[in-house]
């Protein structure tokens, strides 16, 4: 049983509620940093009194009961609401990397760069060896990404010629099937998001020709020692956390309207504990 102190807000939460799928009276949310108040029955799981982070289906509580898989120790080092922002747009960076072949010295594409799962991928495509090209809506948006390891910032896929070995999309829409022609032979677009809200129409023939792939993504498996890796990247300064919007969990609603149009950088958290950490 963690007692939560910060929660992370992500699209999904958001389409979440929108679609229906969590019934009247139900919890959202899945990112959530806090203090274990109970260990497991079970034995195996942090002590009480450990600081933690975990990726858990309703996670928009003061108190949530997690699986000892689906969490991480936080070291004090780290602060909680950073560690907060790392479930769900954090693991989507890293497995959909790992889906798509990541290795050192391959042309990596993302989408959507400026957002919470771009600004991730960004930062672990550039630390394992890749070329990365960082794609955001406005010049504005990604005056930061250089910093974070982007070897090109540009808006849309403008100037984008030679092939790319594989593509994080979080846009859809348009964008997604010029991404597509981009791609080179063998290459792999992982299709994360769909913030565009645009349909992707491919022309006759254009998924026709070299081998190359687009898969659906969705986050799988056991996720704590995933959590874990990211925390400890974050530890040692080799991922950073960027927070565009911060405020009191009463202010639920500004959150939702600022991450809708688009005028959060990073990631958006909330805070149910007025304390430090």
């Amino acid at each position: 049983m963690v007692d939560v102190q910060h929660l992370s807000l992500n699209y999904g939460d958001l389409n979440d509620a929108r679609s229906g799928r969590v019934p009247p009276g139900g919890v959202l949310g899945s990112d959530a940093a806090g203090v274990v108040v109970q260990a497991a029955a079970e034995g195996g799981g942090p002590a009480v009194g450990t600081r933690v982070v975990a990726l858990t289906s309703g996670a928009f509580a003061e108190r949530v009961a997690v699986e000892v898989s689906a969490l991480a120790e936080v070291p004090q080092s780290v602060d909680l609401a950073e560690a907060a922002a790392l479930p769900v747009a954090g693991i989507a960076a890293l497995q959909a990397l790992r889906a798509g072949g990541l290795a050192q010295g391959k042309r990596v594409l993302v989408t959507g760069a400026s957002g919470g799962v771009g600004r991730f991928a960004v930062q672990l495509a550039a630390h394992a060896g890749a070329y990365v090209i960082a794609s955001v809506g406005s010049l504005a948006r990604g005056q930061d990404l250089a910093k974070a390891g982007a070897d090109e910032v540009v808006v849309g896929l403008e100037g984008v010629h030679q092939p790319v070995d594989l593509v994080l999309d979080n846009v859809g829409g348009p964008q997604m099937v010029a991404a597509w022609e981009l791609l080179a032979s063998n290459g792999s677009l992982q299709s994360i998001g769909w913030t565009s809200g645009e349909p992707a129409v491919f022309q006759p023939y254009s998924t026709v020709g070299p081998p190359k792939s687009l898969a659906s993504f969705l986050i799988g498996g056991e996720v704590g020692a995933d959590l874990a890796t990211l925390v400890q990247l974050v530890a040692d300064g080799s991922l950073s956390v960027e927070i565009g919007w911060r405020g009191p969990w009463e202010q639920v609603p500004q959150a939702a309207e600022a991450l809708i149009g688009r005028r959060v950088k990073g990631k958006a958290v909330l805070d149910l504990r007025a304390v430090a950490g």
